[in-house]
């Protein structure tokens, strides 16, 4: 559902005539750049050590379980799972696990999966979509457990997924394997049953369905990785059943070291120029930017924020805007591409409705930023501590205005690469250098 939005005009705004945006400074910050050289041939040596009893899944129907996270090579980690498979004689075959993403329908789920490179050809495995479900038990207060049909009935089920930071709970098992087995795999019914109990029981609940599923589904194995804070991944691990649980903690608290934050803790303006479910379960990653959608108010302390201006929405989320809620400004252009009939089932599905509500846009990119460093109260407009990114997910090279390059210049973690510079905007009034290049990774 694409909502044709209205021009703003006649909108007068005292005092814009004194509004400037600042000059820039392109830097670099700095961490830990150590990343898996040879993915394919690491998830061999881990499936082959980890896994005791290859024999079993000769001619066993396997399962390998797909999310909606954008995972750097995901379609190569899931072929070289599936390969390794059918060296074993098995007859793998992938299913998206991403609870009610896609807009809650099996047509959606796979269209992601093909955005992502992954399909029946690409693979050589069968991809096979479906929001069918059996329950497989409760929990300890009555909520319902659901699992994908076609997993379920599997000879083995491989849990796949990455490992990390939630954006709205804090616990030993956030986003990770744990909580695709709760949510991902549970499809559109069994995700929005857990989220009736609301982010504060997640904690607790996640687990405790994670270990129910472990007893009486058949499950295969899992495969868990972490990415670093180029985007890369640094660790891939394997492991039996048992161990899930383990590896998931294990693997939660190395992604919390290697997440990528900003070297700075407090802000006038932050600028994002994309939100979306391939970088961040809401859009950006709270775990950046403090602006979460749920109560956990740990996040508010990660980073004192004036105003945050988003300025679109990423090809690969397929328009689903979810997060666009917490920008104070976005674009008219923004507010048009969004489909809001996912952004609506994804968060009614996850009970925090407030994530629906809609910003104020401008006509344009220019204005849109503007307009938020006018909002910022009790702010001399000449010393705009204002910061400019791609997205939450690519923060090694970042853009920050004068005033805050002034105040963080003598970090050993960060790196001047140009400027000063003025943002450039074409005619339309639309960002046209963003003066930032994160495609080398280092």
């Amino acid at each position: 559902m694409l909502i044709d939005f209205p021009k703003v005009s006649g909108v007068i705004v005292q005092g814009m005539d004194q509004v400037r945006i600042p000059r820039m400074v392109t830097i670099r910050q700095i961490y830990d750049s150590s990343a898996i050289g040879d993915i394919p041939e690491h998830i061999r040596s881990r499936m082959k050590w980890e896994l005791k009893n290859p024999e079993w899944f000769a001619g066993k129907r396997i399962c390998v379980t797909v999310g909606s996270r954008g995972i750097p090579h995901l379609d190569v980690i899931v072929k070289t799972v599936c390969n390794q498979l059918k060296a074993w004689d098995a007859k793998p075959f992938l299913i998206p696990a991403m609870g009610s993403h896609g807009g809650g329908t099996a047509e959606g789920q796979s269209g992601i999966l093909a955005g992502y490179g992954i399909t029946k050809e690409s693979m050589g495995v069968p991809v096979m979509a479906s929001m069918e479900v059996v329950q497989y038990g409760e929990l300890s207060n009555g909520t319902p457990l659901y699992c994908d049909k076609l997993a379920f009935e599997s000879d083995g089920i491989v849990i796949l997924n990455k490992v990390k930071p939630h954006t709205d709970f804090r616990g030993e098992h956030e986003s990770g394997l744990a909580k695709m087995i709760a949510i991902g795999l549970a499809k559109h019914i069994g995700a929005s049953a857990f989220h009736l109990q609301g982010f504060s029981e997640f904690s607790k609940r996640v687990p405790e369905a994670a270990e129910i599923f472990l007893k009486k589904a058949p499950v295969a194995f899992g495969i868990g990785l972490v990415q670093n804070a180029y985007d890369e991944i640094c660790a891939i691990e394997a492991a039996e059943p048992e161990k899930i649980m383990e590896m998931d903690k294990e693997l939660l608290a190395l992604a919390k070291q290697r997440l990528a934050t900003f070297k700075f803790d407090s802000l006038d303006v932050l600028v994002i120029d994309e939100i979306g479910k391939n970088i961040s379960g809401y859009g950006q990653d709270p775990n950046v930017t403090g602006r979460a959608n749920g109560s956990d108010e740990s996040f508010r302390h990660i980073l004192e924020l004036n105003k945050m201006v988003i300025l679109g929405v990423t090809e690969q989320s397929h328009h689903n805007g979810s997060g666009i809620a917490e920008a104070d400004v976005t674009t008219l252009r923004c507010m048009r591409g969004i489909d809001w009939a996912q952004v609506w089932t994804n968060l009614i599905t996850s009970t925090e409705i407030q994530g629906c509500k809609m910003p104020m846009y401008a006509d344009c990119d220019r204005d849109a930023v503007l307009l938020a460093i006018r909002s910022c109260s009790g702010v001399d407009f000449s010393k705009i501590r204002m910061a400019h990114i791609r997205n939450t997910s690519e923060l090694h090279e970042i853009e920050v205005s004068e005033e805050l390059y002034r105040l963080i210049k003598d970090r050993k973690d960060i790196e001047l690469v140009r400027g000063p510079h003025e943002l450039i905007f074409d005619q339309d009034g639309y960002l046209i250098n963003t003066g930032i290049d994160n495609s080398d990774g280092v």
